[in-house]
């Protein structure tokens, strides 16, 4: 019996003005899955996590169809996608220290987002809901660490930090844009063992923004490679990594240095 997707796109197109930013992409992502959305910077791709969101901006014209659990996030009234975003659908920003409000303390931050969708709860229980999600991300004495501000934690701690904000309300989607770019590699490996981590104990399904394709074999089990706007390939992530088919997958594997690299090589560029 075939698997109803959680998500489905289907040919979207997102244009602003005469610019198309998306350029009539499909893709689907099965409950508990992750799919891995890899491209260069302005290929498209956080666009896309936007659009199935709805947080672009006005100005944005979208076209085709994005179903999330068979209701058409396009068509809905704005009050409606409201009530799915935070709690059904949740997002990992790239830049946790813009993400973040530099004024109000992380617990409050977190708070706010269990407020939004669990009204009946008294301060008490939204309180220990931030701190069990706090916890679950492996934040360091998150009680103490309540009411702290943005600027006083590291980058790793304020990515765990976007993270508790995503899951504490224990969404069904998850989607991470480019949550380890401004991560140095050992914080990275933590972050992505963390998700990985989530996604096994909650059946988390996630939409997972990279251009690094290293990082994205780590936690993909599909992958779906974009250019100028247009998915130019999809394949199980093993698959791609091994027989990647079309020429721009090839360059992009082909830029990435490996313990193999002929150092006294130049890399591939993407030109």
């Amino acid at each position: 019996m075939l698997q109803v997707p959680l998500l489905q796109v289907d040919d979207l197109r997102v244009r602003f003005g005469d610019h198309t930013a998306v350029d009539g992409i499909s893709f689907s992502i099965a409950p508990g899955e992750t799919l891995g959305l890899v491209g260069e910077s302005g290929s498209g791709k956080s666009v896309t996590s936007f659009a199935v969101m709805r947080l672009l901006a006005p100005a944005a014209r979208l076209s085709g169809a994005i179903r999330f659990r068979e209701q058409n996030l396009l068509r809905l009234p704005e009050k409606k996608m409201r009530s799915l975003r935070g709690r059904e659908i949740a997002m990992i920003f790239q830049e946790p220290m813009t993400a973040l409000n530099p004024v109000l303390s992380v617990g409050e931050q977190i708070a706010e987002a269990v407020r939004a969708h669990h009204p009946e709860l008294n301060r008490s229980e939204v309180r220990d809901r931030v701190l069990a999600a706090l916890n679950e991300v492996a934040l360091p004495d998150p009680t103490r660490r309540y009411a702290d501000y943005p600027h006083q934690f590291s980058g790793g701690q304020r990515q765990r930090i976007l993270i508790a904000m995503a899951v504490v309300n224990q969404p069904a989607l998850l989607i991470a844009d480019e949550p380890t770019t401004a991560l140095d590699v050992t914080v990275q490996a933590q972050i992505l063992k963390l998700l990985r981590r989530l996604r096994e104990e909650h059946g988390l399904a996630m939409l997972f923004i990279s251009h690094d394709l290293a990082v994205t074999a780590q936690v993909a089990d599909h992958v779906a490679v974009m250019q100028h706007g247009r998915i130019v390939e999809q394949a199980p992530a093993a698959l791609m990594f091994r027989q990647p088919q079309h020429p721009y997958t090839q360059r992009l594997l082909a830029a990435a240095p490996t313990m193999h690299t002929d150092r006294t090589r130049p890399l591939a560029t993407l030109g």
